[in-house]
């Protein structure tokens, strides 16, 4: 007897056993017949739906479903049970390699005896990348499950058809694993032949067609994945599943697919906070890395609902499925119809149509160039001025943000401590369930923050490739309209009106009270500055008449600001740019620029 976890062998048996449905072992136990080459290979799979498994994989890489429909025959809904056959699935991919080595086939799965509900729940496949599959087998044997009398007639079952295979033949027997020791015991002695079964569930079983937009809800792994799968499952020197590195090729493709639908470029911060995001999720769920719901949940609450629809279609690809494969029927069938307690996700993709209302007789079209040109030539260039809605709703997020860094500056100085006598500001939830086992409750205390937030610096990008070259500073044209210096896109560079022009913040200083501003961007004492987002931290703890600044950004500035803001009696209240709404950040980014004073009488019916 020889045993090493990841493979077990009995005299001229090699137990291989593996997690239903996952690459990792899918990849394992090919490697393993290809190097082995046993005379004869048994699956953990039921012996009545050997014709239609071997027709499923004659298919591959097209994956089908099996539909095995409740008893009283297929109905015109076809309600039953579907098993999906994918190239990703270790006993699928079994017996596609047992054809290639032309070794004979073992279905061990009695119709007598039917599969027990076991609890399928198994570590992350991905550990198996980390550990090793021996280390992965070996530790989940050693919390084994409990035994019921339906697992023992099950095992006993596939131990009678191992029992009477050709004793003489070295054969290669892929076991679930949860169901490998329960064999190995049913081994050790004769079994008797299971009773015929009551009913014949099996009689009118078909084979159907998979329709491609169905396969990421109801495949084990993504169609994504599996495609990649399929491309190194004949390269020898392939030997591990890489889960992070196809997790970011899914992504940087969802993301490519974004920009050129919708036009919106995705940012750092965003791609850091959907990495932590999807991270959180996983761990929710138990895993070492998020699936595919965690990954379009997380990418529609860090961007939007256009590029978690992106995120599902990239994840859904797989260019090998036929819409139609005569003469097989295809399904489109959903999740909730293959697996229990699924989970739903509702995508709202928003996206610019050409027809999107019928437009009241009564409302006037957006205004346009008659000639190419026209707008661009009324132009004089001689002043600018900003588009006073635009300035409210930015002065408005600019007070919503210093309430935020006060909220933030409050909660540093909270303090903690288990309740005695009085409960304080109220109870902690958090430190008193972290601290559950001493059966204490815990309260809170609230900092007191007195004063008020000065400056604001919010930078959505630092520019280091140069692309906002627009740097301009202006005044507060009254004393609640603050005096700020910025820098975007070339407003004139795209007109929308005669002489107004659109363009995309890059960072921002607002200050007040206003008309103090000197021009930052040739104020020589901040010429120290590395980048853009350093010159306009700089101007605000320079302008600042508050000691505390807040600098929004997707990273906090070099630890020689925070030392420049302790000499100058300020204190920077860093705010991550991930913490704040996506789609509110995406409105204020966008600046319009005037000619002069006069064109704001007419700015309203070119700027939408």
């Amino acid at each position: 007897m020889q045993e090493d976890s990841a493979k077990i062998r009995r005299g001229k048996l090699t137990y291989l056993p593996v997690v239903p449905g996952r690459l990792e072992f899918a990849l394992h136990v090919r490697r393993y017949l290809l190097a082995a080459r046993p005379a004869a290979v048994a699956v953990e799979l039921p012996r009545p739906l050997v014709r239609h498994y071997e027709a499923a994989v004659e298919r591959l890489p097209r994956m089908s479903v099996i539909l095995i429909p409740e008893s009283g025959g297929l109905d015109e809904e076809q309600n039953g049970t579907y098993i999906p056959i994918e190239p990703g699935d270790p006993f699928v991919e079994a017996l596609r390699t047992a054809h290639e080595i032309d070794a004979s086939i073992l279905f061990l799965e009695s119709e007598a005896a039917g599969k027990p509900h076991l609890v399928g729940t198994y570590p992350d496949p991905y550990a198996v990348e980390l550990i090793g599959v021996h280390k992965y087998v070996e530790t989940y044997r050693l919390h084994p499950q409990p035994r019921t009398p339906e697992l023992e007639a099950y095992a006993a079952a596939m131990a009678w058809k191992l029992q009477g295979a050709d004793p003489d033949a070295e054969t290669c027997v892929v076991v679930s694993l949860n169901a490998l020791d329960p064999l190995l015991d049913a081994m050790e002695a004769p079994q008797d032949e299971p009773a015929a079964p009551r009913t014949q569930l099996f009689d009118t079983t078909e084979l159907f067609n998979l329709h491609p937009d169905c396969l990421a809800e109801v495949t084990n792994e993504m169609p994504f994945y599996q495609e990649l799968y399929e491309e190194l499952r004949d390269a020898p020197e392939v030997s591990r599943i890489d889960r992070p590195k196809w997790q970011l090729r899914l992504l940087r493709d969802a993301e490519r697919e974004y920009t050129v639908n919708t036009g919106d470029q995705m940012h750092a911060w965003q791609r850091i906070t959907l990495a932590k995001f999807g991270r959180n999720l996983a761990l929710l769920d138990e895993q070492l890395l998020p699936g595919v719901y965690d990954l379009t949940l997380a990418a529609r609450s860090v961007v939007d609902d256009n590029f978690a629809y992106e995120v599902w279609q990239t994840a859904n690809r797989y260019g090998m499925q036929l819409t139609e494969d005569p003469p097989l029927e295809t399904l489109n069938i959903s999740g909730e119809e293959v697996w229990l307690r699924t989970r739903k996700l509702r995508i709202r993709r928003r996206l610019p149509r050409i027809r999107q209302r019928m437009i009241p007789a009564s409302l006037k079209s957006r205004k346009r160039e008659k000639r190419e040109g026209d707008w661009a030539s009324q132009t004089d260039g001689t002043a600018i001025c900003s588009y006073p809605p635009e300035d409210l709703v930015i002065e408005d997020y600019g007070r919503f943000l210093k309430r935020y860094a006060k909220h933030l500056l409050s909660e540093e100085r909270s303090r903690v401590e288990p309740f005695t006598t009085s409960t304080l500001d109220g109870i902690d939830l958090r430190e008193t369930i972290r601290n559950w086992h001493e059966r204490k409750l815990y309260v809170r205390e609230l900092g007191k923050f007195s004063g008020e937030v000065g400056a604001l610096v919010i930078i959505f990008d630092e520019d280091r490739q140069h692309r906002y070259r627009y740097l301009t500073t202006w005044l507060g044209e009254h004393q609640n309209e603050s005096d700020m210096a910025f820098y975007s896109t070339e407003p004139f560079e795209h007109l929308v009106g005669p002489g107004i022009g659109r363009a995309e913040y890059g960072g921002l200083l607002m200050t007040l009270p206003p008309r103090r501003m000197y021009d930052v961007w040739n104020d020589y004492e901040y010429d120290a500055a590395e980048t853009k987002a350093e010159r306009l931290l700089m101007a605000a703890l320079d302008y600042s008449v508050e000691r505390h600044v807040v600098y929004v950004a997707a990273k906090p500035p070099r630890s020689a600001f925070r030392q420049l803001a302790t000499r100058m009696n300020r204190k920077i209240v860093y705010v991550p740019l991930g913490q704040l709404s996506p789609s509110k950040l995406k409105k204020i980014r966008v600046v319009h620029v005037l000619d002069s004073y006069a064109r704001r009488a007419d700015a309203k019916q070119y700027i939408w």
